[in-house]
């Protein structure tokens, strides 16, 4: 099959890579329908992460062409969403909501999901199937949902937001842009997103953003504070994953308000005595997306929300390197790639 690896930063190949097959009793294999680009695929691509022969990408949507033995749940020919995370889905962590640190977790992206074919360990507990064919254009969405959107509902369910709640959000990428989404559709009352870029401001108000702060650092949290009336925001939602947008989203909250951090963290040392003082509470990680895919394609198959806005670049697999390339010079939101 054809799947792209990445050779070193910089280095994006579509090559051939050896055909997936079951390893695993529960492991299944899909036919990728559409993959993507993510933003935490760009840390390696600017050589702030070693990379060396890597097959890419955790995000995807498919058909399923075969299962293990012990799969009881998943059927061929199912058009299924997955999480960037596989996971049983019945282990003690997985109840409790936390999948993507299920007992026995497995990174799918180290498996590459930019190809023609995915093998999926874990299938019963990764996978959803949707209740029938997508029609094409929801396919967009539901590739959405596998993580972007999954981890920035994380961030807003993270950050507690909801009715009567404004809820700021520290980053424009995709996983920023729906974390406004999730946030309104939480019941906030006031969306506010930093960010410097008109198509992503744009966008941000479309899911539902009403206010837009350009400034950043501590500039940008002395602007949201005269917003607020000087508290700061309930919930803030950190979508970066940077020392400065880490300090931005703890000082932009009020007291007693909520961080969720979402953002894949690079460098970032928290200074305990002013996080002792603040009084703001800290959750997030890896998004445990299993807990909300069943919601999350409901509303998408019924069209109540359409997520795959954040697509504005599709291309096929074989140019998998110009989507890095055009992503990286911030000439694309988010690429999304047709095997």
């Amino acid at each position: 099959m054809r799947g792209v690896v990445m050779h070193a930063p910089g280095d994006v190949r579509v090559e051939d890579r050896e055909d997936p097959r079951i390893v695993e009793p529960t492991d299944a294999v899909i036919r990728v329908a559409a993959a993507c680009v993510c933003g935490s695929d760009l840390w390696p691509y600017r050589g702030v992460e070693e990379v060396a022969g890597r097959p890419m990408g955790h995000e995807y949507v498919g058909v399923v062409e075969q299962v293990g033995d012990q799969v009881r749940d998943v059927k061929v020919g199912e058009f299924v969403v997955g999480s960037f995370f596989a996971s049983d889905n019945t282990c003690e962590i997985c109840r409790a909501g936390y999948q993507s640190r299920c007992v026995h977790a497995e990174p799918v992206g180290a498996l590459g999901t930019q190809a023609q074919f995915a093998r999926i360990p874990l299938a019963d507990g990764t996978l959803v199937a949707t209740p029938g064919m997508p029609d094409a254009d929801l396919v967009p969405g539901l590739l959405a949902a596998s993580d972007v959107l999954g981890t920035g509902w994380f961030g807003a369910v993270a950050a507690e937001s909801g009715p009567g709640k404004t809820v700021a959000v520290v980053g424009d990428g995709a996983v920023g842009l729906l974390g406004v989404l999730a946030a309104r559709r939480l019941g906030a009352e006031r969306v506010v997103i930093f960010s410097r870029h008109a198509d992503r401001q744009r966008l941000a108000r479309e899911f539902g953003a009403t206010d837009v702060i350009a400034e950043r650092g501590d500039q940008g949290v002395a602007a949201l504070k005269e917003l607020t009336g000087g508290l700061g925001a309930h919930s803030v939602i950190e979508a970066v994953g940077t020392q400065e947008s880490m300090m931005q989203a703890i000082r932009s909250t009020r007291p007693g308000g909520h961080v969720g951090y979402v953002g894949v963290a690079h460098g970032v040392e928290l200074p305990g005595k002013e996080l002792f003082f603040s009084g703001v509470h800290l959750h997030g990680g890896p998004a445990p997306v299993r807990r909300f895919l069943p919601e999350l394609v409901e509303l998408i198959w019924n069209r109540e929300i359409d997520p795959g806005k954040v697509f504005d670049l599709t291309l096929p697999l074989e140019e998998a390197a110009e989507g890095y390339k055009a992503m990286d010079e911030r000439r694309a939101i988010k690429t999304l790639l047709r095997p």
